[in-house]
């Protein structure tokens, strides 16, 4: 996982897990969550739709941390 970089879309709420390489197909493995291959079957992205949602609990808990007292 070194070579992904984590691109995150605020207006469409899309985090978005993604290296170098040609999509070739897209599978959905849950709503909400695709996983992009190339031509080789090798995963090159990964799509989390609803980011915000998905993530409100764990984004609350770290909120909770980083806050100076």
């Amino acid at each position: 996982m070194d070579d992904f970089k984590v691109f995150y879309d605020e207006k469409e709420d899309v985090l978005y897990l993604a290296k170098e390489g040609e999509e070739a197909e897209v599978v959905e493995i849950s709503p909400g969550i695709n996983m992009e291959l190339d031509c080789n079957g090798n995963l090159i992205g990964v799509e989390l739709f609803k980011a915000s949602c998905m993530f409100k609990d764990v984004l609350k808990s770290m909120e909770k941390k980083l806050q100076v007292p």
